[in-house]
């Protein structure tokens, strides 16, 4: 099997607001759109589809650098071998050096052109796993603290009663705005993220907050800034909520330096933040064998990213914390198919590859 031909275009979608984090702001997807078509010795071909999603400043690049990493990238791959998922690692890996957005939106169009020409499920051309339904929770920006309340009661409504809340930015107002969530949903279960947005003392005194707020608080992700695994440390061992690894891992040595740190008791995997499909599933892989647990999410993405990020989870046999919502957030969907959704509930489609395709 070869890559026959690729095609890319920017893909940028506007949120139903703006989406607001610890350290950004942005009002419209800022990714490309990568079209692999992937041909077999008898003449057979498929077309994957891929999504390199970027969110400044937690990604380095932009839209416009994404695009030119992944033209530069063109020449290279055109009428290369892909038979292999070795040889797909080390073709993409020379073509992406250090360029882990540009290079997951490459590798998944690939493996799902791959996937489709074997008539098989992602997550079962991946690992044998079939696919799933994965309930998710909903993420709330940052916001003034009474129009958080107000989302998160208006998306109980659709279905939704696990919030995963930004904060990290003013923190007399992350409380305010859990306090006032509670209220407005007295059913809610949180898991917080603070995007790296806190010092240690700033995060115990979140967590005793909602300890007296009785909050029910499923996780707290990245409390602390990517280099201060001392700090996150000092969270991880003062509460039994479980801390879990976003910013400070990206990579399979990342993963190791945080458990001997003991900097937290889970990792969120994202595709753009560790280059693709494969390098998620290797990093999941270890991170279970370690005793930690998995959340899985993405940036701010398309129901194209969402599908890729839910095949993995599909191939790791779940997740302890599903993050898939970012396609709930926007204003228009670009994309059919990949799964069915009922509330919070996604079901994946047992179809070939990831099941996602352009609308018409």
């Amino acid at each position: 099997m070869h890559i026959a031909r690729i095609e890319l275009s920017p893909l940028s979608v506007p949120l139903v607001e703006p989406f607001v984090i610890a350290t950004g702001r942005i009002e419209a997807t800022r990714a490309v759109l990568v079209q692999v078509t992937v041909a077999d010795g008898a003449g057979k071909e498929a077309l994957g589809i891929g999504e390199a999603a970027a969110l400044p400043p937690v990604t380095a690049e932009d839209q416009p650098e994404l695009l030119a990493q992944l033209a530069a990238a063109v020449p290279l791959l055109t009428g290369a071998s892909v038979a292999t998922r070795a040889e797909i690692t080390t073709l993409l890996d020379g073509a992406f050096l250090g360029q882990a957005v540009a290079r997951a939106g490459m590798e998944c169009a690939v493996l799902d052109a791959c996937a489709r020409l074997a008539g098989l499920p992602l997550c079962t051309w991946l690992t044998g796993a079939p696919p799933r339904s994965l309930v998710t929770d909903m993420t709330l920006p940052i916001a003034a603290p009474t129009h958080m309340a107000a989302l998160a009661r208006g998306y109980r409504d659709r279905g939704f009663d696990v919030f995963k809340v930004k904060v990290g930015k003013a923190i007399d107002d992350d409380i305010r705005a859990l306090t006032l969530i509670a209220e407005a949903v007295p059913d809610a279960r949180f898991r917080l993220d603070a995007n790296a947005g806190f010092t240690a003392e700033q995060a115990l005194r979140v967590l005793d907050a909602c300890r007296g707020a009785q909050l029910q608080l499923e996780c707290f992700e990245q409390p602390c800034g990517r280099d201060d695994l001392t700090g996150m440390a000092r969270v991880t061992a003062a509460t039994d909520v479980p801390v879990v690894a976003d910013e400070s891992v990206r990579s399979l040595a990342d993963l190791e330096r945080v458990v001997e740190a003991r900097a937290a008791s889970g990792v969120n995997l994202k595709l753009v933040k560790h280059g693709g499909l494969l390098a998620a599933l290797r990093i999941g892989m270890r991170a279970r064998e370690l005793g930690l647990s998995l959340m899985c999410g993405g940036m701010v993405e398309t129901r194209l990213g969402m599908s890729a990020m839910g095949h993995v989870v599909c191939a790791l046999g779940g997740a302890d914390f599903v993050d898939l919502d970012t396609a709930f957030l926007l204003a228009s969907d670009p994309f059919a198919g990949g799964y069915t959704s009922a509330g919070a509930r996604l079901t994946f489609q047992d179809v070939p590859g990831h099941g996602v395709a352009l609308r018409t």
